[in-house]
Parts: C-alpha cells; sequence; structure tokens
C-alpha cells in the first residue's frame, strides 16, 4: 500500500517516519552500488489494441521489487486507455542495454503510436572495457574509440565505442522507423547536497548526460521531460535530512516509497511538458509550487 497521497505530491510525514522508524539509513558511499536485480520480473501479456509508453533505462526506474519508480507509474495512468511497460534493467547504460540484446527484443514490441521514455546517464560514465563495460564516450557527435572486449556480450571482439550522443540518437531514429514517439527523460536525482554562495544546501541536478538528451530533444523536436528537475525541487522542499530517509542504499537508489514519488515526478514533469499522455493520466497531480516558478 502507497503511503503517499495521490492528491499531495510532498513528501508525507507519516511515510518518513515510518521509514526512520523501520531502519536508520546507512552513510552514503563514495560510489553508487547497484542492489542486487534477482528474479526479473517477468512482464504481463499487453493489450494489442492500446497504446502502450515503454520505460527503457537502468535500476533508478526498475530494480528487485518496486525499488524503480517504473514500477509504480501505472499507479497513475488509466491502463484501461494505455499500457504501461516497464522495459528498464538493473545497471545497463545507453550502451550496455543495446550490447546485450535487451533494445532488440523491447524494439520488438513496440508499434505505431506507442511512447517511449528514455533514460540514462548513471552507468554511462563507467568503464569501456574490463568487468563491467558499460561505459560510452563523452559527450555527442561521431567520435569513436575501439576497445578490445574481455567480459560480456562482446568477450574476444574489438567493440567500436560512440558517444553518449550517438546511443541516444539510435534509440530515437529506431523508434520513429516503428512509427512511435521517443521521449527524453532526465536523470534521477543523486542525494548530494553543496551550498550556495549564501550556505544554502541544495541539491546536484542534471550535468553533462542531461544536458546531451535536452540538445538532442531540442534538435529533433523531441520532448524532454525534466523528472528530476522536479524531483530535485520535492527534496529540497522536504529538507536535507527526510530527504536522506528516502536512500536506505546509497546516494542513488530509493526505497519503495522514495520510487513512487520519483513516479509521481515523472508525472508531475509530463504535465509541465504538456505531453501527450497527459490525457491517459487517472488524474493530474498538483505541481508544486518550485516547479511552476521554475516553468514560468
Amino acid at each position: 500500500m502507497h503511503i503517499i497521497s495521490h492528491h499531495f505530491p510532498t513528501f508525507s510525514a507519516v511515510a518518513l517516519l515510518t521509514v526512520a522508524a523501520a531502519a536508520q539509513p546507512p552513510a552514503a558511499p563514495s560510489a553508487p552500488i547497484t542492489p542486487p536485480q534477482i528474479n526479473t520480473p517477468i512482464d504481463p501479456p499487453l493489450n494489442p489494441k492500446l497504446p502502450t509508453v515503454f520505460i527503457v533505462g537502468d535500476s533508478t526506474a526498475r530494480n528487485g521489487a518496486d525499488l524503480g519508480w517504473g514500477d509504480h507509474l501505472a499507479t497513475y495512468f488509466d491502463t484501461s486507455k494505455i499500457n504501461v511497460a516497464n522495459r528498464s534493467r538493473a545497471g545497463r547504460s545507453a550502451r550496455s542495454y543495446m550490447d546485450e540484446g535487451l533494445w532488440d527484443r523491447t524494439l520488438s514490441e513496440i508499434k505505431a503510436g506507442d511512447y517511449v521514455m528514455l533514460q540514462w546517464g548513471h552507468n554511462d560514465g563507467g568503464d569501456l572495457g574490463g568487468n563491467k563495460p558499460r561505459g560510452d564516450l563523452r559527450g555527442d557527435g561521431d567520435a569513436t574509440q575501439d576497445v578490445p572486449q574481455t567480459f560480456g556480450p562482446m568477450m574476444g571482439k574489438t567493440e567500436t565505442i560512440h558517444t553518449y550522443g550517438w546511443y541516444n540518437r539510435k534509440y530515437v531514429a529506431d523508434i520513429k522507423a516503428k512509427g512511435a514517439i521517443p521521449m527524453f527523460l532526465s536523470m534521477t536525482i543523486i542525494d548530494e547536497w553543496r551550498p550556495d554562495a549564501s550556505g544554502t544546501m541544495h541539491l546536484q541536478r542534471g550535468g553533462g548526460f542531461d544536458d546531451v538528451m535536452k540538445s538532442i530533444a531540442n534538435e529533433l523536436h523531441l520532448q524532454y521531460v525534466d523528472m528530476g528537475g522536479v524531483e530535485a525541487d520535492r527534496l529540497e522542499a522536504t529538507g536535507q535530512v527526510k530527504a536522506k530517509l528516502l536512500f536506505p542504499i546509497d546516494h542513488t537508489h530509493t526505497s519503495a516509497i522514495g520510487a513512487d514519488l520519483n513516479a509521481q515526478s515523472v508525472v508531475i514533469a509530463l504535465e509541465e511538458a504538456k505531453s501527450p499522455l497527459v490525457p491517459f493520466l487517472k488524474e493530474k497531480l498538483p505541481i508544486p509550487a518550485p516547479a511552476t516558478a521554475a516553468a514560468k
């Protein structure tokens, strides 16, 4: 049962106290640790008569039981009018999701009139080779680097690695070729705070990966849904101490309550972006004051 009311997108004191009573969260490690995704959920069949919104991303969208926001998003949609299909996979990047054949599998499900949410970045700064070959080249453009692979699906081969922008442009091209509609989501927020000039603590927002997504979206006239911006506004309104309770594993991965709050942030960001998905919502969520001011 979700503790947070769908009518109040600010964080519930009851929910935060429940989390606090359960366990005191450990200090965040210096690097995010991806929680193990055991027994990847079996995806239920999709109603072929309905459009589908696909979620394609990493562990922040899908991991274990209800720890990713993508597993909560269907709660906010009228699923008699649209399918919600979470095809994200923990630990993947824009590059490795393709390398492992996951994209080909998801692409085979997509039909004309569907929507595809793409959200990457948390794993794209990783190694180009080694035992976790999931990094890609920074930025956009046609730069490449040939890297011998000793692990994973390309083991024993030399892989030509492209830029983060190149992979995302390929996703977009593949989606459009199916007659479906691609959209980019900004990254979920990491629980890292820094003071501004006045000493007020703020979360770190966006960065190079989000900037690339936003630039491509502007160039190709795609929707850029800033769910990370909405999430940051809401976490800052809650305060650093209470927000930390939503990150019991590390500074990247949330609790199930945090995942549901992130799903709400996606819905609010869709409303801000005037997305064509808004008519499929059960009801609109109120836009928090900071997000409203930013939109203006």
